[in-house]
C-alpha cells in the first residue's frame, strides 16, 4: 500500500495545478498525467488508488449509480425472462390445443374417409353385381328370343304337320274311291 501514497499526492497535487492554471497547449507532463491516469484505471473505471484508500470520489459514486442501475436491468430482465416463459407457456399451450383439435380432425376425416372407401367398395360390388346381372339378363333375354323363335318354328310345324294329314287323309279317300 505504500507505492500508493506518491502516486496519490502526486495525482492530487498535478489535479490542483492544472485547475488552477488556464488552459494551455498540452504539455509533456500534461501526457505523462494523462498515460498515468489512464494505466491506474481498471476496467470499472475506478481508480486503482481510490480504491485501497476507501475514498469516494465521483469515480466511486458513478461506479455506485451504474451497479444499482445493472441491478435494476437485472431485475427487469428477471421479470423479462418469466414473462417470456409465461408467455412461451402460454403459447405451448395454444399450440397442444391447436395440436389435439389438429389430432380430432383427422380422425373425423379418416372416419369420413373409410366411410366413402366402405362406399365405394358397396358401389364397385353392385356395379359387378350389376354387371353380373346385366350378363345373366342378357343371357336370359336372349334365351327367351330363341325359345320364342322355337315355338314360331313349332306352331309352324304343327301346321304343316295338320295340313299334311288333312291331306294325307284327302288322298286315302281318293285312294279308296278308286279301289272300289
Amino acid at each position: 500500500m505504500s507505492t500508493y501514497y506518491p502516486r496519490t499526492k502526486d495525482l492530487t497535487r498535478t489535479r490542483k495545478s492544472l485547475t488552477d492554471s488556464p488552459p494551455s497547449s498540452p504539455s509533456p507532463t500534461d501526457k505523462n498525467y494523462r498515460h498515468d491516469r489512464l494505466s491506474r484505471y481498471d476496467s470499472s473505471g475506478e481508480s486503482a488508488t481510490d480504491r485501497p484508500l476507501g475514498r469516494t470520489s465521483s469515480y466511486t459514486r458513478r461506479e455506485t449509480r451504474l451497479a444499482a442501475l445493472n441491478r435494476q436491468e437485472q431485475d427487469s430482465s428477471t421479470k423479462d425472462y418469466k414473462k417470456m416463459y409465461a408467455e412461451a407457456l402460454h403459447e405451448n399451450e395454444r399450440l397442444k390445443s391447436r395440436l389435439q383439435d389438429s389430432k380430432q380432425e383427422l380422425v373425423k376425416i379418416r372416419s369420413q374417409l373409410e366411410k366413402v372407401t366402405q362406399r365405394h367398395d358397396r358401389i364397385s360390388e353392385r356395379s359387378t353385381v350389376l354387371d353380373s346381372e346385366k350378363r345373366e339378363k342378357q343371357a336370359l333375354e336372349k334365351r327367351v328370343s330363341n325359345m320364342e323363335d322355337e315355338l314360331k318354328i313349332l306352331t309352324e310345324l304343327k301346321s304343316d304337320n295338320q295340313r299334311l294329314k288333312d291331306e294325307n287323309g284327302a288322298l286315302i279317300r281318293v285312294i279308296s274311291k278308286l279301289s272300289k
